[in-house]
Formats: structure tokens, C-alpha cells, sequence
């Protein structure tokens, strides 16, 4: 393959299996070397003790990327009663301990509180801005601060599985922003039994589901090679919430150059957002209006 001073212009989404203890970044990171791309970025943070899917884009990929991030997003975990926790999941320090637990017709009730649209204040130890500073820094730091509750969408949360008195796994399906940590603290204050994540896996986000990853030994193992590219999902993936619209030959050529383009609809309304499509390839985003698309984002 040849390779160029910057990387190569590889683009497409990989989707990979994140394992416990590494952060999304290192992932990230990982990946682009393999890959050697000259330009990857991911849709939604994982924790560093936290499984599961972390799409990554490579290229011109990376354009797509708020689309999965604004796409909803599937959690199972476990939450463990009993405890509150620095970081709010079983790698903090224990701030505080109870003897209650829930019982199971408790938790159902306390579980109606967290659908819908509902207010969360992120975890402290979290990626969360203040006045310019991350969270997770100043609570390292030992800065005194607060943050202000942020709205979320939780479309679905319900027990899978009720181990033992101590601990329930839940599965949510949520919408951006969502913190499970957050989720498993609060919980455990409504029941008056404190709470922290034990244990968290993201099984699908957007269009990318963990049956389809990768995992990072795989990526380690083809890193570099002729092979690797096979682990490359089209970029037109990360565009499937919003509608296609079969550009014409000249519309195709007037949206690569930053220009309204002709397309072909007849299901979109004027102002919605879509995608143009050409020969089965994304050319371009934007907003739809009389026929054609004004571009906000063009691929390459």
C-alpha cells in the first residue's frame, strides 16, 4: 500500500468491541496508527472500565460523526446497591455506605422516574466543562464545584436480571448525553440504599451494534497490513438517520463543489435535512429546499 507522509486517506467507520481498562482516546489513537489514516475521531465517549461499542471514524468519516453521537444509544449494566461512590462506578473510593436494599417492587416503581424526558447532573468525575476546565480535573484537583443538571432522553430502562439483594442489571435506551453512572447514583438515592455502577457494556450506538465490532487485539494483529482494510464499514453508515436523496450527474458535480445541487425526492420537506447520495456514494449534506440540496458538509 502506499503510504504518504500524513497517512493515508483511508475513510469509513471502525466499529470496535472496547475492552475494560483502556479510554476511548488510546482507542482512537490505536486505530488511526493501524490504519496509519491521516484523520480519526469517535461518536460518544466510553468510560475507560466500561465494554462495548465505540465507532470510530476514519477520514472523511469523521464528518458523519455528530449524527451517531445525536443517534440513540444502548447500555446494559449492573448497578450495586449499598455504596456511594467518588467516581459514581466500583473504580472510586467509597464515600458512604448503606444497609438497606431495595426490594423488587420498589425498584420498579423508582425506575418510572428515569424515562422520558428527565433531568441529569452528569458525574463529577466526567468530561463535563467548567468555566473552561474538565470535570474530571477539578475533582482530581480537589476544587470545589457544581454541575448544573442537563436535559435526557430515555426512551426504555427496565431490569434484565435481579442477581442478588445487592445488585440489579438494567438496560437503557437513551438519547446523547446520557450518563449511567448517573443513573445508577440517582437510583440509589431515590431508594434511600445509595448506589454505583458495577459494571457497564454499550451493545449498540446508532447504526453500530457490538455484533459487528472488532476488538482491539484483531486490529493489533492486521495493524498495517493490505488486510486491514476489510475492517472498514462505508461512511454512508453514519448518515442512515437521516434521509437519502439520489443526486443527478450535475447535481453531483455542483454539490462537490460546494454548490446547491439537484436532487431527486419525493418524500422530504423543504427545510428538512438529508443527504445527497451519487452511484450509491455520499456526496453531500445539507438541507433540502425546492428540489435541490444546499450543502453544509461535502465529502471528498
Amino acid at each position: 500500500m502506499a503510504r504518504g507522509k500524513k497517512g493515508r486517506p483511508v475513510s469509513g467507520w471502525v466499529v470496535v468491541d472496547k475492552p475494560a481498562g483502556v479510554g476511548s482516546t488510546a482507542v482512537v489513537n490505536k486505530v488511526k496508527w493501524a490504519f496509519e489514516a491521516q484523520k480519526a475521531g469517535h461518536a460518544g465517549t466510553l468510560d475507560p472500565d466500561a465494554t462495548g461499542v465505540l465507532a470510530v471514524a476514519l477520514g472523511e468519516a469523521t464528518k458523519t460523526v455528530p449524527y451517531v453521537t445525536d443517534a440513540l444509544k444502548c447500555y446494559r449494566f449492573r448497578v450495586a446497591f449499598g455504596a456511594a461512590t467518588s467516581t459514581d462506578d466500583a473504580a472510586g473510593e467509597v464515600l458512604a455506605r448503606s444497609p438497606l436494599r431495595p426490594a423488587d417492587a420498589a425498584l420498579e416503581a423508582a425506575l418510572a422516574g428515569f424515562r422520558g424526558d428527565i433531568l441529569q447532573v452528569p458525574p463529577r468525575v466526567s468530561a463535563v466543562k467548567v468555566e473552561g476546565e474538565r470535570a474530571y480535573d477539578l475533582a482530581r484537583e480537589g476544587e470545589d464545584f457544581e454541575l448544573a443538571a442537563r436535559p435526557l432522553w430515555v426512551e426504555r430502562l427496565e431490569v434484565t436480571g435481579r442477581p442478588d439483594a445487592d445488585h440489579v442489571d438494567l438496560e437503557m435506551v437513551c438519547g446523547k448525553g446520557g450518563y449511567v453512572r448517573s443513573i445508577a447514583r440517582d437510583l440509589g438515592q431515590v431508594l434511600g440504599c445509595l448506589g454505583h455502577v458495577a459494571w457497564l457494556r454499550r451493545v449498540w450506538s446508532g447504526p453500530f451494534s457490538v455484533d459487528d465490532a472488532v476488538s482491539l487485539d484483531e486490529i493489533d494483529r492486521l495493524a498495517r497490513t493490505d488486510e486491514i482494510d476489510a475492517l472498514v464499514k462505508p461512511l454512508e453508515l453514519g448518515l442512515s438517520g437521516l434521509p437519502e436523496l439520489p443526486a443527478t450527474a450535475e447535481g453531483a458535480v455542483r454539490l462537490r463543489h460546494g454548490n446547491p445541487g439537484m436532487v431527486l425526492t419525493s418524500s422530504v420537506d423543504y427545510g428538512d435535512e438529508a443527504w445527497a447520495s451519487f452511484q450509491g456514494r455520499a456526496v453531500a449534506v445539507g438541507t433540502y429546499r425546492a428540489g435541490e440540496l444546499h450543502p453544509a458538509r461535502v465529502f471528498v
